[in-house]
């Protein structure tokens, strides 16, 4: 099961992600998101040193999965069918997508 980390914003403008476990770091809150995965993915390469990333990509996905998802959960007020339509899922993966990420009730 993937590791969940929520961003939050410092007094600095930088949003940092709260969970230690996670390596991204994305420095500009108001830039676009592409710039923002670059930016973080560069800065965790870095970190590196050298050593050879596991399962980066679940963990991308993870990044920006969890956040897609509740900001539409919450957009749609709960109502998963509509929030299936809006992100072009059936209900059944939206629902399995839920589940993984500990967020149905």
């Amino acid at each position: 099961m993937a590791t969940i980390n929520t961003m939050a914003e410092t007094t600095n403008e930088e949003a940092v992600v709260q969970n230690t476990q996670s390596p991204f770091i994305v420095a500009h809150k108001n830039q676009p998101l592409h710039d923002s995965v670059r930016q973080a993915l560069e800065s965790y390469f870095l970190q590196l040193k050298g050593q050879a990333p596991t399962n980066l990509y679940e963990m991308v996905l993870a990044e920006v999965e969890v956040p897609l998802l509740e900001a539409v959960m919450e957009y749609t007020k709960g109502n998963q069918s509509r929030a299936a339509i809006l992100l072009g899922l059936s209900r059944g993966t939206l629902r399995k997508k839920l589940k993984i990420y500990g967020m149905l009730n």
